[in-house]
């Protein structure tokens, strides 16, 4: 079962050039220096603070307002029956591939890649990159989530009732054009401007919260993962136990179930439909955080016989379990709202008809029921009464549609931050509620953030020894550096640009790194070749369907998506959604010349680093062959072999294929080989030993 030797390249290096240069020593050596190298390498304590780190890092904000945004607005439980077939295909293989390699390898994802071939190095770099973007405007939002908690503890809440002008000593026009907890998001805690051309100055309190932010993520990281795990028993548990909670007493509120009705009412015919056949895909590529190297970073501390496969599921269906239960609570909470705001619509109407009662026009159309009492007034009854004589009343009567108010749906921050704020200014005890919730929204965001920091860290710090040398100097300076950049995000258009970076500079980048990983493991090291190291570390061999959905299935998946992407950027120009104060309501505005100019930026800088990373690696090796040649009058034996004896376990991991011309390159690092490379002199320049 001798595994087939790796693809040449056409300058006639394998895939291991510039592993060229080395020697093969004993296997008792290797896995010595293995053992001292697995040694000086952090791990988790136990199997349950890595659970809860991997689930932390998956679970996060996305869960709570886009997973059910999307449910909302694409069918319902039609949607969760496609997300649950599009996770079991495409999500759960590609986030058992990131697990494995990472685990197998134990080094980060700049690591991971670049032991397959170093001309796929710049895989990693741009999942750094992409990391490094998602970090500096999801720790915005976290400094919002502060921003709130902080304005919780006080009654009435700030957003319950219009501030009143004190030189006209009457309700702010703003605030009457849209409602008070819409106009505390814009004005008061965003203070926002009316496109992304108007800069402004910088937010004073919100510069503050942002610092508090980076701060909390900097000491936190900066004892590195054991110290980040052991938060994560909080972060991670603590959402849940606030969404249950949510739960219990949203079911209590009047509403609640029509608002659960309209979540699981299927419409099977929006399948048919490819925006949303792309948004399920995106929301599962999202969901588990694939690309980032926060999956492949976290596991490279397991041990290498850990069961990743089992993980794989358990995180997955963990994550998709929790997107139920966040819908659950949004609709509950989105159904109470909308019962409040058809029946206030009821008692308006009833209102005006009484003044119409007491100018003594009544008509034979006069409503049935109690006018002087709005309360015992079923909503049931007046669309009733409405539906028989709605075309015979003025434009001051209207419709009083409870489902109307539930299609209204409000996404992400908005759903956070202006739906759910107006609910529960509906609660007793109201500010209790709203620092409940606030917390449970920063530890999500926390605990994604610890994630998204390690899938920057960990990298540098294995593939650069002098920043592992200098982890707390490197935590700082990263820290830093994101808080002065994303000063951006704090002036009053600030909300536009985070916008565009949750549209734009991680989603079509993210995806461009996993269609790389997914060729880099099913095409260029060999799908089954991957499955035979896993056979190794798991002693037990996975499934081959996984072969054909890593070949296939995930990659024309990912290909397609990409595509689907990039047509719908072409054919509509981008848009965001702006707020005008002049008129209380939002707007939906094209992005001006320099703002797709920079959108295209952020694109083409998380992506470059691929290409950029082959090529370089191409002309180097181009010019070793041509020292070599130089250096052919001088021949000298490559490898020696330090022992006689051949090998008699495992030997379809041999690194010698039949004809003993070159080594073969295999995942796992440690007990499944039996030579180990090192450099010789004129390798002096490599940065880490090489383990084969």
């Amino acid at each position: 079962m001798e595994k087939p030797p790796l693809p040449t390249d056409e300058d006639g290096c394998g895939l291991a050039a510039g592993r060229s240069d080395m020697a093969l020593v004993s296997a008792d050596e290797g896995e010595a220096m293995g053992t001292e190298e697995q040694g000086d390498r952090p791990a988790w304590d136990s199997k349950i603070q890595y659970v809860l780190a991997q689930v932390g890092f998956s679970v996060g904000l996305g869960n709570v307002w886009r997973f059910p945004y999307l449910c909302h607005q694409n069918g319902g439980g039609a949607f969760m029956v496609l997300y649950v077939m599009l996770l079991v295909i495409i999500g759960v293989p590609l986030f058992f591939m990131e697990l494995a390699a990472g685990q197998s390898i134990r080094q980060g994802s700049i690591g991971v890649w670049k032991h397959i071939s170093p001309r796929l190095a710049g895989i990693g770099y741009s999942s750094c990159m992409v990391c490094f973007f998602v970090a500096l405007y999801y720790n915005v939002i976290i400094a919002w989530s502060l921003f709130y908690l902080g304005n919780s503890f006080q009654y009435p809440l700030p957003w319950e009732q219009c501030p009143v002008d004190l030189i006209t000593n009457q309700t702010v026009k703003e605030c009457t054009a849209s409602s008070p907890t819409s106009y505390f998001w814009f004005r008061k805690a965003l203070d926002i401007s009316d496109s992304i051309d108007q800069s402004g100055e910088f937010n004073g309190i919100m510069t503050g919260c942002l610092l508090a932010a980076w701060a909390i993520v900097c000491l936190a990281m900066i004892k590195g993962i054991k110290s980040s795990a052991r938060v994560m028993y909080f972060s991670s548990v603590f959402p849940y136990a606030v969404l249950i909670c949510f739960l219990i007493r949203g079911l209590m509120l009047d509403g609640a179930i029509d608002g659960i009705k309209y979540m699981f009412y299927p419409k099977l015919e929006i399948w048919g439909e490819v925006k949303v056949w792309r948004q399920a895909a995106t929301q599962v590529f999202f969901a588990l955080g694939l690309g980032y190297g926060s999956v492949i970073a976290y596991s490279s501390y397991n041990p290498v016989h850990n069961n990743c496969h089992r993980d794989a599921i358990m995180v997955s269906g963990i994550n998709f379990m929790t997107s139920v239960l966040a819908s659950l609570v949004v609709f509950v909470v989105l159904g109470f709202r909308a019962k409040n705001i058809a029946l206030n619509c009821v008692a308006t109407n009833l209102a005006s008809l009484a003044e119409m009662a007491e100018t003594g026009s009544s008509q034979h159309w006069w409503p049935w029921f109690n006018m002087s009492d709005p309360k015992s007034v079923n909503l049931q009854e007046y669309r009733e009464w409405y539906s028989h004589y709605g075309s015979m009343l003025g434009s001051n009567i209207t419709d009083c549609d409870l489902e109307r108010e539930m299609s209204k749906g409000v996404e992400g921050t908005g759903l956070a931050f202006i739906a759910f704020t107006e609910a529960m200014a509906l609660f007793p005890g109201s500010p209790f509620w709203s620092a409940l919730f606030f917390l449970m929204l920063l530890n999500l965001g926390l605990s994604t953030m610890f994630g998204t920091m390690q899938g920057i860290l960990t990298p540098l710090m294995d593939n650069f020894k002098t920043l592992g040398r200098h982890k707390t100097m490197l935590t700082v300076c990263s820290c830093m550096l994101g808080f002065i950049i994303g000063l951006l995000f704090t002036q009053k258009s600030g909300n536009y640009f985070v916008t565009m970076f949750d549209d734009y500079s991680a989603t079509l980048p993210l995806i461009i790194v996993v269609i790389f990983e997914t060729i880099s493991v099913a095409w260029i090291y060999g799908a089954e070749r991957f499955l035979d190291d896993i056979e190794v570390m798991l002693q037990w061999r996975p499934p081959v369907i996984y072969c054909y959905l890593w070949k296939y299935v995930c990659l024309f998946s990912m290909v397609g998506l990409l595509a689907a992407s990039l047509l719908r950027m072409v054919f509509k120009r981008p848009t965001y959604t702006a707020w005008d104060h002049n008129m209380g309501s939002e707007t939906s505005l094209e992005y001006p010349g320099w703002a797709l100019a920079m959108l295209s930026m952020l694109i083409i800088a998380a992506s470059l680093p691929v290409p950029i990373g082959y090529l370089l690696t191409f002309f180097r090796n181009r010019r070793s062959l041509t020292v070599e040649e130089g250096e052919a009058e001088h021949p000298r034996e490559r490898y020696s072999k330090c022992n006689s004896a051949e090998p008699e376990t495992n030997n379809h991991h041999s690194p010698l294929d039949e004809n003993n011309s070159r080594p073969h390159i295999a995942f796992l690092t440690l007990g499944a080989e039996h030579y180990r490379l090192l450099p010789q002199q004129e390798d002096a320049e490599e940065e880490e030993d090489t383990v084969v």
